[in-house]
């Protein structure tokens, strides 16, 4: 039998340096004779995630297979070896197929209704009442996740606005945990939080608006924020687009400047806090590092702020870390980036599905 070697600290483990072999793209534990020595030294990482990305969307609507390919490349380089697509008008499933190419948890694509969200990127319904129908439809299309737009700005009241009622988010979220999925939703203010967490949500997206209350109602129910903190540094050129709008505008710069505050105090009351950079658009993909850094100055614990974007993700999204007979996705450190998380922006070997990559 053939395979790799490495040895080095195996994190989150930490503790002496141990080996791990890897056989058909997965861990082992146990000796392989004859495996060729990959890895000597170090310190051995599971796969890192971002929780919160959209391949195969550009700042101008869907890209083509390609250049989403080129966007999953560049997050591989960064190790990232794991994506939550939080919607993509993409279909990126022959992505899928590629195995040099990060796993992609696919949502399908953004339920919202007309004129109240980004235009072509999501599914539109017009009567609230539809939308657990439309659930049913994303549940089809996506890997156990589906995607909503909890608020956008109404532009007749001029202010963020939730755009589903109470009773259709209940029976959708039904119908979604019914098909075997999990919901989430993009939620930027207030008004929202409250019906989507008594829909029983699984997560929310950015929560920029999040108070102490819907923050006791996260931590108590598990559901878990995705803050995409490098998003939320947008917020002021979004403002200052809004002119025509200056409730909205006074709104979202009172988010922007309350965001830190807003995640640490989730932090701190333990909801389940992982790390999305919400990449496509906007942002650029491979930043995964920044937004690490980022939930580390909210408050996290160096640990806890890498968890985010590794182990404790992984085993939210269902993939386990570094143990037997787990996928063999992998990034080497030179030094430990519990120490110094700028350590993860070099990485010394990136290895997906047991295969090494520069």
């Amino acid at each position: 039998m053939t395979g790799l070697h490495l040895r080095g600290v195996v994190l989150p483990e930490g503790g002496d340096p141990r080996d791990l072999w890897v056989v058909n793209g997965r861990i082992r534990t146990r000796p392989v004779p004859g495996a060729t020595t990959v890895v000597d030294g170090g310190y051995l990482l599971p796969g890192l995630v971002d929780a919160h990305c959209h391949v195969g969307l550009g700042p101008k609507g869907a890209v083509d297979l390609p250049e989403a390919a080129e966007q999953a490349l560049t997050d591989r380089r960064a190790g990232t070896l794991l994506v939550r697509d939080c919607g993509s008008p993409l279909d990126t499933r022959p992505l899928q197929e590629r195995l040099d190419l990060p796993r992609i948890i696919r949502a399908g694509r953004h339920i919202a209704r007309p004129k109240r969200y980004i235009k072509y990127l999501g599914v539109e319904v017009e009567d609230p009442a539809d939308l657990p129908a439309a659930v049913a439809e994303q549940v089809g299309q996506g890997d156990g996740w589906v995607k909503l737009v909890g608020d956008w700005i109404d532009r007749g009241s001029g202010d963020l606005k939730p755009l589903w009622t109470r009773d259709a988010l209940t029976e959708a979220v039904k119908v979604a945990h019914e098909g075997g999925a999990r919901v989430t939703a993009h939620v930027f203010g207030e008004e929202a939080l409250p019906d989507l967490l008594d829909a029983g949500i699984d997560c929310v997206e950015h929560g920029t608006g999040l108070t102490d209350a819907t923050v006791e109602q996260m931590a108590r129910n598990g559901t878990a924020l995705v803050p995409t903190l490098i998003n939320t540094e947008n917020f002021p050129s979004i403002a200052a687009g809004a002119d025509k709008y200056p409730v909205y505008q006074r709104h979202m710069l009172d988010l922007y400047a309350r965001s830190a505050g807003t995640v640490a105090k989730a932090v701190e009351a333990g909801v389940p806090v992982f790390a999305g950079t919400d990449a496509g658009g906007g942002i650029e993909h491979g930043r995964i590092v920044d937004e690490v850094q980022a939930l580390r100055r909210v408050g996290m614990t160096a640990e806890r702020a890498l968890g985010a974007a590794s182990w404790a993700a992984r085993e939210w999204l269902g993939f386990p870390s570094l143990t037997e007979g787990a996928a063999a996705d992998v990034v080497v450190y030179r030094t430990d980036p519990r120490v110094d998380l700028d350590a993860l922006r070099h990485p010394e070997l990136v290895m997906l599905r047991g295969r090494v990559h520069a």
